[in-house]
């Protein structure tokens, strides 16, 4: 796939204040080069510093250093951001762990874990975002699915349960938040190549197992999905709320 970003400029993202959870690596770290490069005043919050410090330095965004696991400081991470960007109009809760834990195996940690890293920090980020946006007018949050749970995948009881979570919470925000003026949406990425895929699990058998059951016969990257994104955030989207948005190459149609 192409990945020259300014194939399509979204003019009511420029200077609008985004923030993005998770944002340092990964699919977060192409939502903050892809926002960045339409003009966005991009904001991200992350707990690894030593890959946040160069993608800010490159890409001019504010880094922030958190524990999404710290609620309080999460709140307050939302709350410094709003003081030095003059408000948040994009929230993306990008932050997640797709950790493997074998069913018989998982223990209540574990397990409260897991789900506190993929579900809690999008409830906690939205909630202490909200009223700002509310005041200003309006904004958009975008939340983070996973086709993982629509297929059911094994060994990823926390991560699944939590993924499904999300597609019920962002009906129900779009519907409580929709009367402010903020729109609430799901993106949900398929088989996403990333560079922890390629450290942990990837194997050419697997490559080709995606490619076979995908309706496009080519692997997905962050890119695709952090276009997607930029679709949501900009008033393009104006019409949009309580959807889900499948980036997933047809995988989920198999």
């Amino acid at each position: 796939m192409n990945e020259n970003r300014s194939s399509v400029t979204y003019h009511s993202l420029r200077g609008r204040s985004v923030l993005i959870t998770g944002g340092a690596s990964g699919i977060g770290a192409a939502f903050v080069e892809a926002f960045a490069a339409q003009g966005a005043r991009v904001s991200f919050i992350d707990v690894d510093a030593a890959a946040a410090q160069p993608l800010a330095a490159r890409t001019g965004a504010r880094f922030l250093e958190c524990d999404l696991l710290d609620i309080a400081a999460l709140r307050e991470a939302v709350a410094q951001v709003e003081r030095a960007e003059d408000g948040i109009g994009v929230l993306v809760n990008n932050a997640g762990k797709d950790d493997r834990q074998p069913f018989a195996s998982i223990e209540p940690d574990a397990w409260r874990r897991l789900l506190a890293l993929n579900l809690d920090h999008q409830f906690f980020a939205s909630q202490a975002a909200a009223p700002g946006m509310a005041a200003r007018g309006g904004g958009s949050i975008v939340m983070l699915g996973s086709v993982s749970w629509m297929r059911g995948r094994p060994g990823m009881a926390a991560y699944t349960t939590s993924k499904a979570a999300i597609n019920g919470l962002t009906r129900t925000l779009a519907r409580e938040l929709g009367p402010a003026g903020i729109r609430v949406n799901c993106i949900v990425p398929g088989a996403i190549l990333t560079e922890r895929q390629r450290k942990l699990w990837l194997t050419p058998e697997l490559d080709a197992q995606f490619i076979e059951l995908q309706a496009l016969k080519f692997r997905l990257t962050a890119e695709h999905v952090a276009r997607v994104a930029l679709f949501l955030g900009s008033d393009e989207s104006g019409g949009c709320t309580g959807a889900n948005f499948m980036v997933d190459a047809g995988l989920t149609q198999n």
